[in-house]
């Protein structure tokens, strides 16, 4: 019955534009009552020095705005990341910029970090802890006009030292004018340096990830991956969106910005893969994009993940799917005869 009422919702949701059909699904969300994650002796671990009831989380740009964040909590997922957050309230780009690719279980978006702010949203946080224990993680994000856009990270960083169980610093998002410049191997390094310093000044201990594109040439992975070992980075998040396009169907397929969803499936997962070669298994890695099922998440786990993350399967298939795949991933691990998902991690790599 729950599952029919959620078909029924997601249908009436599309009669709206993508942005606003996700707006409202937020706003039912937050009211929406659940049982809280899927754990099971499989599926716990501890990861940076969290315990995580299993490693299906929901991706940055989910809830930008943390509005949502006790539903999001309840969706059966073991944690949630906010943001992007940028020091200051920003508009995004005009619109429209989110695109729905049915036949392809993409979307495009081109919103250029719209949010509320810190100050708005690390209220928020504050509100939602009051009654939520769960895992939170915050996606730093730059203002597209700021001088000075590693300050910006940092500024953010600072904010919600104490509200965060981990910060990742987002330099790969395709939305923002030369954000992408900042993957290059002596920016991204003085980048670093300069947010576990404040890292480890304002939240000692708090985990730091790099999130990273998909478009990376084969010198840019190793480049990012030596610059993370040497400043030992807490963790690595493959892959933000594409900027690639092939083998789309949809009317939206020329649309620009950056992809996420099904197409995205094989190219984040070799990345990820590489990154686990590169790194020698010496950083945890979260399995980002095309993840839809449970097969989808064992086989980020496979090629070297610790965590998978999902976001734009539950546009098509709602938010019961991370209790779905975390389920269905208990059962593939008990199948193979793994005790844990620790001990899946990287054996296809």
């Amino acid at each position: 019955m729950k599952r029919l009422i959620e078909r029924i919702g997601l249908n009436a949701l599309r009669g709206f534009d993508p942005e606003t059909a996700h707006g409202l699904a937020l706003k039912a969300l937050a009211l929406m009552p659940g049982p809280g994650p899927v754990t099971s002796g499989r599926l716990a671990g501890r990861v940076w020095g969290l315990d995580l009831p299993n490693p299906i989380g929901i991706a940055a740009g989910f809830d930008k705005n943390a509005v949502a964040v006790r539903g999001a909590l309840r969706t059966g997922a073991g944690f949630l990341e906010i943001g992007a957050v940028t020091p200051r309230p920003q508009q995004g780009n005009p619109r429209p910029r989110l695109f729905r690719l049915p036949q392809d279980g993409a979307v495009i978006n081109r919103f250029g970090f719209n949010n509320e702010g810190m100050e708005v949203i690390a209220a928020r946080l504050v509100a939602a802890r009051r009654t939520e224990r769960g895992i939170v993680g915050v996606n730093l994000g730059a203002n597209k006009d700021s001088a000075d856009r590693v300050a910006d990270f940092a500024a953010v960083l600072r904010k919600f030292a104490g509200l965060a169980d981990f910060f990742t610093i987002n330099v790969s998002s395709p939305n923002t004018e030369r954000l992408r410049d900042l993957q290059g191997r002596a920016a991204l390094d003085q980048l670093l340096a300069d947010c576990l310093a404040v890292r480890d000044d304002a939240a000692p201990g708090s985990p730091v990830l790099l999130k990273i594109s998909p478009d990376l040439d084969e010198q840019g992975l190793e480049d990012v991956a030596q610059v993370c070992l040497s400043r030992k980075i807490d963790g690595i998040v493959a892959t933000n969106t594409t900027l690639a396009r092939i083998g789309l169907h949809s009317a939206h397929a020329g649309q620009a910005g950056g992809l996420s969803g099904r197409p995205m499936f094989t190219r984040s997962t070799e990345t990820l893969r590489q990154v686990h070669r590169l790194t020698g298994g010496a950083i945890p890695l979260v399995g980002v994009g095309g993840v839809a099922s449970a097969e989808d998440a064992y086989a980020k786990i496979r090629a070297g993940a610790c965590l998978v993350q999902l976001y734009t399967a539950m546009v098509y298939d709602g938010p019961s799917l991370p209790a779905r795949i975390a389920r269905g991933l208990d059962a593939l691990l008990a199948r193979d005869g793994f005790a844990c998902v620790k001990d899946a991690v990287g054996v296809d790599a």
